[in-house]
């Protein structure tokens, strides 16, 4: 059975993104292109990211999305060019509306939201707390829409 929740997410995409000035890096904005495919009987999506900052390469990453048994249970391994290697999955939530995981790490936990619209594009709200989860700091909002 194939995730409906991966199968909105397939496909290639170009998004317009705000990052927030961070211990990572400056702030500004990004263009980017992800190119998403299910695989292993559409219950798992691969994801490759490209961030361009200024017309030049800035952040790229890698994920893999994984649908649990349960229909609203979700996992993500996330590498990226910054060196994260993921020591386990994030666990992630489908709400009906939102597809929600939170990453921990010896650097902290970062909480990746991708919000489904109606018009077909989804927007992905990273923050990323150093506390344990009580304070939350924003890293990036993007809008990403399907190339034509």
């Amino acid at each position: 059975m194939v995730s409906e929740v991966l199968q909105a997410l397939a496909g290639e995409w170009t998004g317009e993104e705000q990052i927030a000035q961070t211990r990572w890096g400056p702030g500004g904005v990004a263009a980017s292109a992800v190119e998403s495919r299910l695989v292993l009987g559409g219950n798992v999506l691969i994801q490759d990211y490209r961030e361009e900052r200024e017309g030049k390469p800035s952040l790229a990453a890698h994920a893999v999305f994984v649908a649990g048994q349960a229909h609203d249970q979700y996992s993500l391994y996330w590498f990226d060019s910054y060196g994260f290697v993921p020591t386990e999955p994030a666990p992630g939530q489908w709400d009906g509306h939102r597809l929600s995981f939170l990453r921990s790490s010896l650097r902290g936990q970062t909480r990746h939201i991708y919000a489904l619209h109606e018009d077909g594009s989804y927007e992905l709200t990273l923050e990323s707390s150093f506390d344990g989860g009580v304070n939350w700091e924003p890293v990036l909002t993007g809008t990403y829409r399907r190339k034509s």
